[in-house]
């Protein structure tokens, strides 16, 4: 299968959760997530229409980047927007603020303030979501529901960030059906919050497994890896 095939029937999908859902099928980005794909099957993607590529790993999108440039440039083919979507540790702030688009992690402030300190010696603004730990396990990273609220007005102070919405994992599950609380209480925290923060606009939740009931509970963005490009190496 060709990855026009692929994208087209996630479209499919997409436009099918979307209308279930009263909404409009473009208020959905699919995001590419090109962990462990090789770069000439993202190229590909890309050349078929694919809009938004995501990273998990900051030295595997390093290389990559620059790879899927060349490749895109001499196809002519439009780059993507770059979006971080793993979690980040604060020394690698540097190389993030720098060459994406869009930063889906940030769950604290010092984080945060590091990234602004970076996109601000670029000179440029770089847009980012306050990940949010809807499932309470230990292990993964996100602020507390109860503490995203402080964590936004922390980010008053960024200069160069936009706080354009929220983010969540949640618990993995084979049934989607057992994360759609998940996804619904992050909608609710996003409405809950955009009376002080209005630019709180992105919900970016639901990968492969679950992307549908993540649109059917508000999800702005989804995050999809295997159903795009295939199992990874």
């Amino acid at each position: 299968m060709t990855a026009a095939e692929r994208l087209a029937i996630l479209r499919g999908r997409i436009d099918a959760a979307a209308k279930r859902a009263g909404r409009a099928p473009e208020s959905v980005t699919l995001l590419g997530v090109a962990k462990r794909i090789a770069s000439e099957a993202v190229a590909e993607a890309v050349g078929a229409g694919l809009r938004d590529v995501g990273e998990n790993y900051v030295q595997e999108a390093t290389g990559r980047r620059e790879e899927l440039i060349q490749m895109l440039e001499k196809a002519r083919n439009p780059l993507p927007r770059w979006h971080f979507i793993g979690q980040l540790q604060s020394n690698k702030a540097r190389v993030v603020a720098t060459r994406f688009d869009l930063v889906h992690t940030v769950d604290r402030g010092k984080l945060g303030a590091a990234l602004d300190r970076h996109a601000e010696g670029r000179e440029r603004r770089l847009e980012v979501l306050v990940q949010v730990n809807t499932s309470g396990e230990a292990q993964k990273g996100g602020v507390a529901p109860e503490e995203t609220r402080a964590l936004l007005e922390a980010s008053r102070g960024w200069s160069h960030l936009d706080v354009i919405g929220l983010m969540t994992i949640p618990a993995p599950a084979e049934d989607p059906e057992a994360v759609r609380p998940a996804f619904a209480a992050l909608r609710a925290l996003r409405d809950d919050l955009r009376g002080d923060h209005p630019d709180l606009r992105e919900l970016s939740m639901g990968m492969s497994g679950d992307f549908e009931v993540a649109i059917e509970e508000g999800a702005t963005i989804i995050r999809v890896g295997t159903a795009l490009f295939g199992p990874r190496s």
